[in-house]
């Protein structure tokens, strides 16, 4: 009993509040209209992300009041300005909380104001009754106060019943109504506040754009400290075990039988590991791609393909290690298979960058028709572009010419 009372109080307090604070939103149309057109004039460019800012401190607060009444969390949305006008305008646009905080203006007009209406006519119905059936004898005997559906009292006899009668179904409307209508506005204030299923989609698929640029760039860097370990360490070591027991081999006498076999083994065992692991580091991150960078380690693949190739590089700015590698490797790719399987001529490797992403382009002037299913290569490439969600477009027309065009994430 006691929370239901505390809810019609609450109930209360947000509807009759709700009232004036709709009939004050009606004033935020005209002056979002006076800003918008005052933009043309020069003044709007400055004032109207100022009208955008208060509008969203004024929808804040009643988001948190709805948020009160419903009895949920939510997080707060906050309303600082970047310096400069272009910075601010730049937000106004690409922000979808403006659009939403423009949609609950309307939404708010459309249900704060009936429901703050019921809750007054329930409140004042109760309120009344007292009032009418106490003080009914200090009104005129021609123009007497009335009660429910206009009977006149006219004394005590009629005052105490019909208040008592209002009074009850004051209370029953107010028990009723009130905390529904106030749970009915918070919803709505908070569904035209709150991101739809899309937005909230769109939302997380930033963030999952932005933490996979961050999971990018750790992860080639991971990439750069195994590669230098392996490098500086594993290999160091091996080298050094190879070149002793290789002097051990040239220290033996020539009838150590057994012996000399075993060191034999030994030494051309650890040089075949070596080279293994020369493989491993390349196919993880080119050592070339950390001495010379992506634009160095394209040009001496260019330089070393079997098949004459012209590589056209436009501006490409600071690319996630991870990415690069995947270049590298895409292009690695495309020139080996250019030369064993398309007969080609000349090959030409393009690259540049749009916005965030990278394309490459990979063309040869040979017979075409390349075929996934024969096992050229593309498959793995489409693999690695995949980790990354890239995308590959192949052209192939039987008679050539073939083109690879790959297109990689690479926001950072």
């Amino acid at each position: 009993m006691r929370e239901r009372w505390d809810q019609v109080w609450r109930g209360s307090r947000y509807l009759l509040i709700g009232l004036p604070t709709a009939l004050a939103t009606m004033l935020v149309l005209p002056l979002l209209m006076v800003g918008a057109i005052s933009t043309a004039l020069g003044v709007g460019l400055v004032l109207f992300p100022r009208i955008m800012a208060g509008l969203r401190l004024w929808g804040e607060w009643h988001r948190r009041r709805a948020a009160a009444v419903l009895g949920v969390s939510v997080a707060p949305r906050h309303a600082t300005l970047p310096k400069g006008v272009r910075a601010q305008w730049r937000q106004l646009l690409d922000d979808g909380e403006n659009r939403r905080d423009v949609r609950w203006v309307l939404w708010h007009i459309a249900t704060g104001l009936p429901a703050g209406l019921a809750a007054l006519c329930c409140v004042g119905l109760t309120v009344g009754a007292v009032v009418a059936a106490s003080l009914w004898w200090l009104f005129p005997a021609d123009e007497p106060l009335s009660l429910l559906v206009g009977i006149p009292v006219t004394s005590w006899g009629s005052a105490l019943p019909m208040g008592a009668l209002q009074l009850a179904l004051g209370v029953a409307l107010t028990w009723w109504a009130v905390p529904r209508l106030a749970r009915w506005d918070a919803r709505a204030c908070l569904a035209a506040l709150e991101p739809s299923a899309e937005d909230q989609l769109a939302e997380r698929v930033g963030v999952l754009t932005e933490s996979r640029a961050g999971v990018l760039d750790a992860h080639g860097a991971e990439l750069r400290r195994i590669e230098r370990d392996l490098h500086d360490g594993t290999q160091a070591r091996l080298v050094a075990i190879a070149m002793r027991l290789g002097v051990a081999r040239e220290a033996l006498p020539d009838d150590s039988g057994a012996l000399a076999k075993l060191l034999q083994e030994a030494h051309e065992g650890t040089e075949e590991a070596m080279t293994e692991l020369r493989d491993v580091i390349r196919t993880m991150y080119p050592p070339i791609l950390a001495d010379r960078g992506l634009e160095g380690a394209l040009a001496s693949l260019t330089a070393g393909s079997a098949i004459p190739a012209e590589l056209d590089l436009g501006e490409l700015g600071r690319l996630p290690a991870a990415v690069e590698a995947a270049a590298y490797f895409i292009v690695a790719e495309t020139l080996t298979n250019a030369a064993k399987h398309s007969g080609a001529t000349r090959v030409t490797v393009r690259m540049s960058r749009r916005g965030g992403r990278l394309l490459i382009e990979v063309t040869d002037d040979g017979l075409g028709g390349a075929d996934e299913s024969r096992g050229t290569g593309l498959v793995g490439i489409r693999r690695r572009v995949a980790a990354l969600d890239g995308t590959v477009l192949v052209a192939s027309p039987v008679g050539g010419p073939t083109a690879v065009t790959v297109e990689l994430p690479c926001a950072s």
